[in-house]
């Protein structure tokens, strides 16, 4: 009964993404954040039920944590109730970013990578290649070493998600829908075709994320050649925004992001739309992308929470 009952498979999947035990309180808000709205005691209930099924356990008064079976069950839920999951996250990242191009100032959406202490020199050559190269979202990155989340002996990279850009066009009043996670294939320098292409809404699993775990890619032959295959992201905007569309990039672009790699109603090989402008940014998962190649071990949490930007531009 708990693969049907969708509650339940939220509940476990909001413990599934929290490091640290969470309490009813803090979970009647992050469930109410996507959209059921539960009291107090009624968190409680099920999270009873929870236990009695060995999925949840509690930790003295801290709050709940998933069991290894608990796990596995939300790893093994229904497919179909898993559709669309990791865009609505990626929703919820650009609604909480407040960044504003204009002054530089706000909080934008980021993804934590985690590499070993050994390990975080190659690492940053790896970064910084991409750096070079352009085919990140963003022009830098951060290196932090006080997080709970980072164990003992690693250190995590922190690195601005493109969907702050949905973020920034939003509070813009410019709607936005990010459509498709795709391998862009690159010659001297010079974009040519989408290789592959997966749309976010129809997916459990993030595009970018299944590219790179596949050895889909060769973003360091492009950032040694000018050459290759790297990821990109496309956004949809309305056709009569795009004279604030291009002043907002403007403004961004001077902040230090490095997008679109082309734009307009036809773009490359995807299907023309003469009422919607297609945006082609690179993805900031080179970066994470380019270590894999490397074969250097890296773990990264896709759109990890919201910074101030401030931090992210910090000197190490």
């Amino acid at each position: 009964m708990i693969r049907t009952e969708r509650k339940y498979i939220e509940i476990l999947r909001i413990l599934k993404e929290q490091r640290e035990p969470v309490g009813a309180k803090r979970l009647a808000e992050l469930m109410a954040e996507r959209g059921f709205i539960l009291s107090d005691r009624a968190v409680q209930y099920h999270l009873s039920y929870l236990d009695a099924t060995g999925f949840t356990e509690k930790i003295g008064n801290q709050g709940r944590i998933l069991t290894p079976v608990g796990l596995q069950e939300t790893d093994n839920a229904l497919v179909d109730d898993r559709i669309g999951f990791v865009i609505s996250k990626l929703e919820r990242l650009a609604y909480r970013s407040t960044f504003d191009p204009a002054t530089g100032t706000g909080d934008v959406a980021y993804n934590l990578s985690i590499v070993s202490e050994e390990n975080l020199d190659r690492v940053r050559i790896a970064f910084d290649q991409v750096v070079k190269a352009g085919c990140g979202f963003f022009s830098s990155y951060r290196i932090v070493d006080h997080d709970p989340r980072i164990p003992s002996g690693s250190v995590g990279i922190i690195t601005i998600c493109s969907i702050s850009m949905d973020g920034v066009f939003q509070r813009n009043g410019v709607p936005v829908k990010m459509a498709y996670g795709g391998r862009l294939e690159i010659v001297n320098s010079t974009p040519k075709r989408f290789v592959d292409l997966i749309g976010y809404r129809g997916t459990t699993i993030d595009p970018l994320e299944l590219f790179i775990s596949s050895g889909l890619t060769s973003i360091n032959s492009y950032c040694q050649t000018r050459s290759g295959i790297v990821l990109a992201n496309v956004r949809e905007v309305p056709s009569t925004a795009q004279k604030q569309v291009k002043e907002t990039i403007k403004l961004m672009n001077q902040c230090g992001f490095i997008f679109p790699v082309s734009m307009g109603n036809q773009v490359f090989n995807l299907p023309p739309n003469q009422y919607r402008i297609s945006i082609v940014a690179f993805s900031g998962l080179n970066f994470i992308g380019n270590t894999a190649e490397l074969g250097f071990d890296i773990k990264t949490e896709i759109g990890a929470g919201n910074i101030p930007f401030a931090k992210v531009m910090e000197t190490n």
